[in-house]
């Protein structure tokens, strides 16, 4: 069984990010880069799922530019068998639509039984490019998996998702998509042989051009980026403890319009 995986790469989540000078992007010196968390989630499984099996192959698979190959290495390291690089000029700025027309021309070329992404990615939240993937190929999907399980014979999984009160249960019909949610597994953390190895697997580059597709304008802009309004400091109430409340009490009424 061949497993897709598409990932993203994004800042660090204990990096301070700063918006540029240019007021519509980040200011990328000094940011540590990594995979999307919920990404290593889908990568986890679907090696997951090889070991199961005993047999398949797992490609993991990026849009981005140069630096993007650190996450793929990353992939690689942790145990997918090669790596395909979404990397030209004709992709810059490209938003979730634009992205998810060359994931898919690529997955038409690669032909996978199962594709598998993250929830979303923690930079930008829009959890759109795997939806918009399945829309593009015609195949069933399921988000925020936390369950799957295929069938002896590769034809259907059952993957299932928590909800208010109980577990959604779907049988999905393979070839399809599943984007993974924290609790599905724990990721495995890459080995010393797993690193090494990593710098001998492919990572192949592929154009715009190499999937029959052309530079197109993004549907889809950042106008603007702002900075969070700062905290107020916080209140320390004084007084004994009858009067302190009265006084929390007051202040969440009328001051918080809190309750």
């Amino acid at each position: 069984m061949k497993i897709l995986v598409a990932i993203k790469q994004v800042p660090d989540t204990a990096t301070q990010v700063k918006i540029g000078a240019d007021p519509r992007a980040i200011d990328t010196a000094g940011i540590t880069w990594i995979v999307s968390p919920y990404d290593e989630f889908a990568v986890e499984e679907a090696l997951r799922v090889k070991e199961k099996r005993g047999q398949g192959e797992v490609v993991a698979v990026s849009l981005g530019p140069d630096r993007v190959k650190e996450a793929l290495r990353s992939c690689l390291a942790m145990g997918c068998d090669r790596a395909i690089h979404l990397n030209d000029p004709a992709w810059n700025g490209a938003d979730t639509l634009a992205t998810a027309k060359a994931l898919a021309a690529v997955i038409k070329q690669e032909a996978p039984q199962l594709v598998l992404s993250g929830r979303q990615a923690i930079d930008d939240d829009m959890g759109a490019v795997t939806a918009q993937l399945a829309e593009l190929l015609g195949w069933p999907c399921a988000y925020w998996i936390m369950e799957e399980a295929i069938d002896a014979d590769g034809k259907t999984v059952r993957a299932a998702r928590q909800m208010e009160g109980g577990v959604e249960v779907f049988d999905l019909p393979l070839p399809a998509i599943l984007a993974a949610q924290k609790g599905l597994n724990e990721p495995r953390y890459p080995t010393l042989k797993g690193i090494m190895g990593a710098k001998k697997k492919e990572i192949r580059d592929v154009k715009a051009a190499d999937l029959g597709l052309a530079a197109e304008p993004a549907q889809l802009s950042i106008v603007g980026l702002e900075a969070p309004p700062p905290r107020p400091p916080g209140r320390v109430i004084q007084g004994d403890v009858p009067t302190a409340v009265k006084e929390l009490v007051r202040a969440l009424r009328e001051d918080a319009k809190a309750i």
